[in-house]
């Protein structure tokens, strides 16, 4: 079984090799020039390029075509393919994989929405390779990968909504008003639907930042065990203060910081600070 993944993964070209992995890159465009998310760019050039940009950047999703002919090439090597992207509450990318599986009919494409971004698909990329590992069938794999989703919540906070504004993911109104009153909102990948929705405000970026464990609060005891990973956008100092956050309340057993990428920066800007996890308890075995 092949396994197909997009750049919204936050994986590295390196990481994708070592786990046998192929990663389809979302596009940036910034001030007309064109990049490859996760190939060509470094999150700290795409931060920098953005903050002296003359316009907003847009973002793009690979092809059918791309889709195509990755579907095409694995399908020589073998036919069960495991296709798993972000949300399709985010991006276009899981529809053009579902036209590509269409076309490419000696594929046995599985498509999986993983109603998340970032780390929270690299989780259940590194889930499935390991259940492939360990020799379990696909059915079984695909319902695994629903209990991830089940059991991993996504927060975030940003200094700056602008770029959010702008890419439409929160109204103008109301991201104009929560600007002008320095409110910094605490935001959530929807388990249901894979969108942003507003969990929280607060006056200042610091509190935003401590309110996240809180927000966890609702759902997970205070002093469980759970696994997290911070998600940072080129802001060390307040994925220091997250993780010192999150301390307080849980006890964490951490993954490596995961530096968000540019296609999913390009909606934030630089600053973002966040935090994958979930209850250690709540995930399943992958043998």
């Amino acid at each position: 079984m092949k396994i197909v993944t997009d750049s919204g993964a936050d994986l590295s070209l390196e990481e994708c090799e070592e786990l046998g992995v192929t990663m389809l890159p979302l596009k940036v465009e910034v001030d007309g020039v064109s990049y490859q998310s996760g190939v060509d760019i470094t999150p700290e050039r795409f931060y920098d390029l953005m903050d002296a940009a003359q316009s907003m950047p847009k973002t793009s999703t690979p092809s059918v075509g791309e889709f195509v002919e990755v579907y095409t090439r694995l399908a020589k090597e073998d036919a069960e393919i495991l296709s798993i992207h972000i949300s399709t509450g985010l991006s276009g990318t899981y529809n053009a994989a579902l036209n590509a599986s269409k076309i490419v009919k000696e594929a046995d494409v599985t498509l999986i929405d993983t109603k998340t971004l970032s780390a929270g698909i690299a989780w259940q990329v590194r889930a499935a390779v390991e259940m492939i590992k360990a020799g379990l069938s696909k059915a079984v794999i695909v319902e695994r990968l629903q209990q991830i989703q089940d059991a991993v919540m996504t927060h975030f906070t940003l200094p700056d909504l602008k770029y959010l504004i702008a890419g439409g993911r929160i109204s103008h109104l109301k991201g104009l008003l929560a600007s002008l009153l320095g409110i910094k909102p605490v935001i959530e990948v929807d388990k249901i639907d894979g969108k942003y929705y507003d969990r929280g405000k607060k006056r200042s970026f610091l509190k935003a930042i401590y309110d996240i464990p809180q927000q966890i609060l609702k759902r997970i005891p205070a002093g469980t065990v759970i696994k997290a990973q911070i998600c940072s956008a080129d802001n060390p100092k307040g994925a220091q203060l997250l993780k010192q956050a999150m301390e307080e309340v849980f006890k964490c057993e951490w993954l490596p910081t995961v530096k968000l990428g540019t296609a999913l920066g390009a909606h934030t800007g630089r600053g973002l600070v966040g935090v994958i996890c979930a209850a250690k308890q709540d995930m399943p075995s992958l043998s």
